[in-house]
C-alpha cells in the first residue's frame, strides 16, 4: 500500500511536468460518467471549462498537466444534480418572510408570525409553509386566528404547495370594493385558492428586487453544497426573468437554469418578440401552464369525486379552449410547453391535447410537471404521444399518509406511479419542487429508490413496486432532465467534450443506503470550482 501512494505521488509530480496542458485534473476518483454503458473512470482532464479525456489514473496523469490537480480520495464524482422542477423565487420570499414549514396547528402559524415581527420590522407579514394535513383535523384554516392576533397589518400565508392563499381582515379590506366580482365564500373564510388567489395577491406587498437578489444567492450557494448544479425554474414572471438576466449577465448567477415562462400575456408577448433565449447559463424556451391544482388543498382535478368529499372533483383552472391555445401558441414559437397536472382528470386533459405537438414534432420534449395521479387506463399516451414525465418523488413520501384519504383505494394503482411512467417513456426528469418539499436532492433519491423519507417511514417503503432503481433514479437527476431541457448535448454525462460540471460526494451511495445527510466536498461548474466544503 505504502508503494502504491509513493508511486502515485511520483505519477502526479511527473504530470506536472510533462504532458498536454490542461485546467484541470481530477484523479484517484470514481467518476460515474453517466453513459449508456454506465462506465466508471478513475480521473479526467479539463480545459475550458469543457472534459478533455476521461480514463484510467495512470492514463490521465501521464498524458496531461495541469496546474489545479484535484484529489478526490476515491470519492464517487457525480455530473453535477438538476433539481427538474424549483421555485426559487417562491423560496426566496418564503426565507425572507415567514417559514411555516412543520407548523402543527394554528396556534403554532401564530406564534411563529410574532417572533418574525420581534426580529422584523415590517409593515406586512408573507409566509408560507402551513400543511393542514400535519394538524389534528386535516380541515382548511379561516382567518379568524390571524385577525384577532394581528389586526392591523396585513397578513398573507401561502399553504405549503403555493395553491391556497390564507389572509387577515387588515388585508381584505384593502381589497372590500372588489368584493362583487367574486363569491362571498373567501372574504367569509379568508382562504383564496388557486385563480381565486390573484385577488388578494392584487393588493399585497412585497419585499424588493434587492432582497429577491441576495436570497437568489444565497439559495444558488446552498444548492452547490448539495452538488446541485442546474434547476428547471418553474414558472417565471417577467420582472423576475429581466432579474435572472442581469444576474447571468454579470456572472453572479453560475447556476445552469432552464427557466419556464409563466403562461400569461406578457410573457406570450416577451417571447414573440425575443425567440428562443440562450443566455450563457440560461436558457428560456417553455411556458409553464396549470390545468388543476393541488392534491392537499383538494384542487386537483379528479374523474370521479374525492373519497373524503363529496360530490368535490377539484378545480379544472383553465378551460379546454384555453389550453388549445396555449398548445398553438408553443408550436409557432417553437417553444415546449410544461403543464402542471395533478389529477386523472387533469393529466388526461393535457396527455389528449398535447398529440399535437407529437404530429407536428416527434421529438417535441412537451412536459408533464407531477404526472401525481394518472388513469392506468391513460398511463400510454406517454410512450404513444413521447410525453416527457416530470415528477417529484418526495411528494410521495410526503402525502403517503393522507393520499388514499383523498383518492381512495382503487386510484392509488396510478398515484406518484413512477416505475410505470418510466415503462411508457423511458426516461423521467426528477425534481424537489422546492420549497414544497426539502432541497435536498438525497431526499428525491431516497423517495425515488427506497420510497421512504428521511425518517425511513415507512419501514418497508410505500408502494415499492413503484420504485426506481438506483442507476435509473440518478440518470433521472444528471442526463434525463438534460433531455427534457434540450441540452443533452452540453451537460449531464462526464464524458469528453461535454460541461465539466460535477461534484466529488462526500458519502457514498448504494441501493440500500442512501444517506439523508450527504453533500458535496467540492462542486465545479464548467470547470470552475464553486463550493469547497473544506472552506465552511
Amino acid at each position: 500500500m505504502k508503494n502504491y501512494w509513493f508511486g502515485l505521488v511520483l505519477v502526479v509530480g511527473v504530470s506536472c511536468m510533462k504532458g498536454k496542458q490542461v485546467d484541470l485534473i481530477v484523479h484517484n476518483a470514481k467518476i460515474h460518467c453517466m453513459d449508456d454503458q454506465n462506465t466508471v473512470e478513475d480521473a479526467m482532464a479539463i480545459k475550458d471549462g469543457k472534459i478533455v479525456e476521461v480514463g484510467p489514473e495512470r492514463q490521465i496523469l501521464n498524458k496531461y498537466r495541469a496546474d489545479e490537480i484535484q484529489d478526490a480520495e476515491q470519492r464517487d464524482v457525480y455530473p453535477g444534480f438538476t433539481d427538474a422542477h424549483t421555485h426559487m423565487f417562491s423560496l426566496a420570499k418564503q426565507n425572507l418572510g415567514v417559514d411555516l414549514t412543520d407548523c402543527k396547528s394554528m396556534d403554532e402559524v401564530v406564534d411563529r408570525i410574532k417572533t418574525y415581527l420581534k426580529k422584523k420590522k415590517h409593515s406586512f407579514v408573507i409566509g408560507r409553509g402551513w400543511d393542514q394535513t400535519r394538524w389534528k383535523d386535516d380541515r382548511m384554516p379561516t382567518k379568524e386566528s390571524i385577525s384577532k392576533a394581528f389586526p392591523n397589518i396585513p397578513v398573507a400565508l401561502y399553504r405549503i404547495d403555493g395553491h391556497a392563499l390564507l389572509v387577515n381582515e387588515a388585508l381584505l379590506t384593502t381589497i372590500r370594493p372588489y368584493k362583487t366580482l367574486i363569491l362571498d365564500g373567501p372574504f367569509e373564510t379568508g382562504l383564496f385558492i388557486d385563480n381565486d388567489m390573484s385577488i388578494p395577491e392584487a393588493k399585497m406587498l412585497d419585499f424588493s428586487e434587492k432582497e429577491y437578489e441576495e436570497e437568489l444567492l444565497k439559495i444558488q450557494e446552498k444548492l452547490y453544497a448539495y452538488g446541485v448544479t442546474g434547476v428547471h425554474e418553474a414558472g417565471v414572471l417577467n420582472w423576475q426573468i429581466k432579474l435572472l438576466k442581469r444576474l447571468v449577465q454579470e456572472d453572479r448567477l453560475s447556476l445552469n437554469m432552464y427557466a419556464m415562462l409563466s403562461a400569461n400575456e406578457e410573457n406570450y408577448q416577451f417571447a414573440k418578440r425575443n425567440g428562443v433565449i440562450s443566455l450563457k447559463n440560461l436558457s428560456v424556451r417553455s411556458f409553464k401552464l396549470y390545468i388543476d391544482g393541488a392534491l392537499g388543498s383538494r384542487g386537483a382535478l379528479l374523474k370521479a369525486p374525492y373519497a373524503d368529499q363529496h360530490g368535490h372533483i377539484g378545480m379544472q383552472l383553465i378551460s379546454e379552449e384555453d389550453l388549445s391555445l396555449w398548445i398553438e401558441r408553443c408550436l409557432a414559437l417553437n417553444y415546449q410547453l410544461n403543464t402542471h397536472a395533478i389529477g386523472d382528470k387533469g393529466n388526461q386533459l393535457v396527455l389528449n391535447g398535447y398529440k399535437r405537438a407529437f404530429e407536428q414534432n416527434p421529438d417535441h420534449r412537451w412536459r408533464i410537471e407531477h404526472a401525481q395521479v394518472v388513469d392506468p387506463l391513460d398511463l400510454h399516451f406517454f410512450g404513444d404521444y413521447a410525453i416527457f414525465p416530470s415528477v417529484q418523488p418526495t411528494h410521495a413520501t410526503s402525502d403517503q399518509d393522507w393520499a388514499e384519504n383523498r383518492l381512495g383505494k382503487n386510484r392509488m394503482k396510478g398515484a406518484y406511479a413512477y416505475r410505470s411512467l418510466y415503462n411508457q417513456f423511458g426516461m423521467l426528469a426528477l425534481g424537489t419542487d422546492f420549497p414544497v418539499e426539502d432541497i435536498n436532492p438525497f431526499l428525491t433519491l431516497r423517495a425515488a429508490v427506497l420510497r421512504t423519507d428521511k425518517n425511513d417511514y415507512p419501514k418497508n417503503g410505500f408502494f415499492v413496486e413503484e420504485g426506481l432503481d438506483l442507476n435509473t433514479a440518478l440518470k433521472g437527476m444528471t442526463i434525463w432532465p438534460q433531455f427534457a431541457s434540450l441540452s443533452e448535448t452540453e451537460r449531464g454525462m462526464l464524458i469528453q467534450g461535454m460541461e465539466a460540471t460535477f461534484f466529488l460526494c462526500a458519502k457514498p451511495i448504494s441501493t440500500k443506503e442512501i444517506p439523508v445527510e450527504n453533500y458535496s466536498m467540492a462542486t465545479f461548474v464548467r470547470g470552475k470550482k464553486v463550493f469547497d466544503a473544506a472552506s465552511y
